[in-house]
């Protein structure tokens, strides 16, 4: 634990503890999750890289959240798009050390955040692009995609389309199942497959919608 870590309020680390151990994962992630998290927390109060504030909301709603897509992504390159402060990428970069993750976030305030987040935790594999998607020049880059809450199918394959490798997947987040956005996906684009996710603690539906080129 860094000297500048801001404690967290009782029961947070109990919560994901308890979410770990619902999704399969190990306890070993917990201790750097929980330093990433006191870092949001800390730097939220100035920057406002998230809306919500409550930490063990932040749990659920951010951890866990992204964790529930890491079985689907374990090696290779991931670029997250739009990332904010890091969600999914850096909670997929944690329990995946052989991912490769690339956050894209033009938000200079956002960009900074991650940069330290990616320092104090020790993130060799990961790795700050202060871009927006479109600008970012490594075209066939990357095997996968992931974007959490940044725009409709369509709108992240117009953006970001060009950064996947030939054979590779945007692996999309999403509430309920996106039967408009599936059936307004761009011409030589199909989705390979809807998975439900589950998440420990949160109401409502979410989805990861894989999409690759026909």
């Amino acid at each position: 634990m860094n000297a500048n870590d801001t404690p967290l309020p009782p029961g947070v680390a109990d919560d994901l503890q308890r979410g770990l151990h619902a999704m399969g994962l190990g306890a070993a992630l917990a201790p750097p999750l929980l330093a990433y998290l006191s870092l949001l927390v800390r730097w939220n109060r100035t920057y406002n890289l998230t809306a919500i504030r409550d930490p063990r909301e932040m749990v659920t709603r951010h951890l866990l959240d992204s964790l529930a897509m890491a079985a689907h992504v374990e090696s290779g390159t991931l670029a997250d798009l739009g990332t904010g402060p890091g969600l999914p990428g850096i909670p997929l970069a944690i329990a995946h050390p052989q991912l490769q993750v690339t956050l894209v976030e033009s938000n200079g305030k956002k960009a900074r955040f991650l940069r330290e987040a990616v320092r104090q935790i020790g993130l060799g594999n990961a790795r700050v692009a202060e871009s927006r998607a479109e600008a970012l020049d490594e075209p066939g880059a990357f095997d996968a995609l992931t974007a959490r809450a940044m725009d409709t199918l369509a709108g992240i394959i117009e953006v970001g389309g060009h950064l996947l490798r030939p054979g590779g997947q945007l692996l999309a987040m999403k509430g309920v199942y996106p039967y408009e956005e599936i059936a307004a996906l761009p011409a030589g684009w199909q989705v390979a497959e809807v998975r439900p996710l589950q998440v420990p603690g949160l109401a409502g539906e979410r989805h990861l919608v894989v999409c690759s080129r026909r």
